[in-house]
């Protein structure tokens, strides 16, 4: 396995590690509180679609022009990847909550506790449909991060492969523990994905707009390791901004509370 299908399958593997751990706990907040078979009918009705979706959009990916391929692949891949780049950095920098399992696990449970009671042919369509949006949308982003990562390389098994590995192991933890999986470190896992995603899809768009990086793949050992030490700077600036914000509002109110006295 070359340095550059290794990336692609660690990318995938912990893109897809996040979307799994999001999609478990809603499945899960629905399974328990009210019908596990129906939740299970959900979660394959939306793998059959996803299925699907892959089945038909990777051969069509493939056959494009290699050049008109690694415009589309990386323009998607920086959309994806900035994205979570951008969130995982607020966080870090304690500008946007973090994403908490266990607080989205409670709100699913009590929204299913309190939602109708309606079967159709026996199942619950509150635990099938909640179980099937969970898992459709979350899966969308891990089928687009497939299909661009492997139909780029020609290596859409390994992309697939690495996705059903880590759906394997949140699926397993989640049977283990019987809990959302609120200990994982999303934020870090989302800050290495987006770090990933975004320096991949630079490196492929370049090259699809004709760009010849220095090294070929080598370049790649450049890009990631400085775009996270770029955004490991932004962390620590938002962080300083924000702790002499605060103090300038403690100063201004001790100033204030002075004026009053």
């Amino acid at each position: 396995m070359s340095g550059t299908e290794f990336g692609l399958a660690l990318s995938v593997l912990l893109a897809c590690s996040v979307e799994a751990v999001e999609a478990l706990t809603i499945v899960l907040a629905v399974g328990t509180t009210r019908s596990w078979r129906s939740s299970f009918y959900g979660v394959g009705a939306a793998i059959a679609v996803l299925a699907v979706l892959i089945a038909a959009l990777g051969p069509a990916l493939t056959s494009m022009p290699l050049n008109a391929l690694r415009v589309v692949v990386g323009g998607l891949l920086l959309v994806f990847g900035l994205q979570w780049l951008r969130k995982a950095v607020l966080r870090a920098a304690g500008l946007k909550a973090l994403h908490d399992e266990t607080a989205t696990f409670a709100a699913e449970t009590a929204a299913a506790r309190s939602a109708d009671e309606r079967s159709v042919a026996g199942i619950d369509a509150y635990a099938f449909l909640m179980s099937f949006k969970g898992v459709l949308l979350e899966g969308l982003e891990v089928a687009v991060i497939v299909l661009t990562f492997g139909a780029n390389q020609h290596r859409i098994g390994l992309a697939a492969a690495a996705a059903g590995v880590a759906i394997a192991l949140v699926v397993l933890a989640g049977v283990a523990v019987r809990a959302p999986l609120a200990r994982v470190p999303e934020n870090a896992m989302k800050f290495a994905v987006g770090v990933m995603l975004s320096s991949f899809g630079t490196f492929w768009g370049a090259e699809g707009a004709g760009a010849s990086w220095p090294g070929g793949d080598a370049a790649l050992l450049v890009i990631v390791p400085g775009l996270a030490l770029a955004s490991l700077g932004m962390v620590a600036w938002l962080r300083s901004a924000r702790a002499t914000a605060a103090a300038q509002r403690r100063a201004s109110a001790r100033a204030a509370a002075g004026e009053l006295a």
